[in-house]
């Protein structure tokens, strides 16, 4: 993929939420994307033809992080009245509220089979919560960081872990080992590569961080946007030969994956860039703010 490939044209503007949009994600197909914020809510939209299909309440406050199953059935959302909530896609009925978290919950994932769901808290703790049991009870909590734990990614057999205290940490959920990556920064979000090889990570000293999953090795820096005091996401695009993140002056950049160098860089909102999303399959991302809209890019 050359750089005129990348999607830096806006198609759509997604407007709905009252205040700040936290995060937006497309679905695994890439057809669908979810967001949520400030207001309470998430929504579900179709972003390709900028149709709003429904909108999920029931957090008492902000929601900061939301994901969907690989079938599009279920939801999971966290946020500040530090509840995990489990829904219905098609109902909006809330299935299960998994409660243990001290403090607000900063992300949640799904597993590959979308049985389990593990969230990051400010309460310094991964916890594991099981959707098929009726417990409300975390099945396992992590709790070896020594700060906020901000995001969160998942792979057949680890969990990883990405905090304010400067770490990067992979729990081997079928041998029980721990591996910790130091990287002497604040880290907001964690990403995994399409490959599974590498981790890439957004430190709040405005430097994003590759590094090889296996050795931990620090492969790579990226730097040129802002990154000192909000969750700003970051990515790799679908061929792994970009990466990708937001600013906090509103615009998103773009680096060659090798060599670092920025390949794009344009505004893309008024304020800060809290998420970027980039398709599974096309060269379309979708991007969201604090200005309170989504938006989504071509080429």
């Amino acid at each position: 993929m050359n750089q005129s490939d990348l999607p830096r044209k806006e198609a759509t503007v997604l407007r709905g939420h009252e205040g700040a949009v936290l995060a937006a994600r497309f679905n695994g197909d890439g057809n669908y994307c979810l967001s949520c914020g400030k207001d309470r809510t998430i929504r579900l939209w179709n972003p390709h033809r900028g149709i709003h299909i429904k909108t999920y309440k029931s957090h008492g406050r902000e929601v900061r992080d939301v994901h969907v199953t690989a079938d599009n059935s279920k939801l999971i959302s966290c946020g500040g009245d530090r509840q995990i909530y489990y829904w219905d896609v098609s109902t909006g009925r809330v299935i299960r509220r998994f409660r243990g978290h001290d403090s607000e919950v900063n992300a949640v994932k799904f597993n590959e089979y979308a049985s389990v769901v593990v969230s990051a808290g400010y309460d310094r703790s991964l916890r594991v919560w099981d959707c098929r049991s009726h417990s409300t009870e975390p099945i396992q909590i992590i709790d070896s960081f020594l700060d906020s734990v901000m995001s969160v990614c998942l792979t057949k057999t680890e969990i990883i872990g990405g905090s304010v205290d400067g770490t990067v940490r992979t729990f081997d959920i079928r041998i029980g080992r721990e591996l910790s990556d130091d990287l002497g920064q604040p880290v907001n979000c964690i990403s995994l590569s399409n490959d599974g090889n590498c981790i890439l990570a957004s430190c709040l000293d405005s430097t994003l961080r590759l590094l090889d999953r296996t050795t931990g090795e620090l492969l790579q820096e990226y730097k040129g946007h802002i990154c000192k005091s909000y969750k700003t996401d970051c990515c790799l695009t679908n061929t792994d030969a970009h990466v990708t993140g937001g600013s906090e002056d509103g615009s998103i950049y773009f680096w060659d994956l090798v060599d670092a160098s920025v390949v794009s860089k344009f505004q893309a909102h008024s304020s800060v860039v809290t998420s970027v999303s980039y398709h599974p399959k096309d060269n379309s991302m979708i991007t969201s703010s604090v200005d309170g809209t989504i938006r989504v890019w071509k080429t």
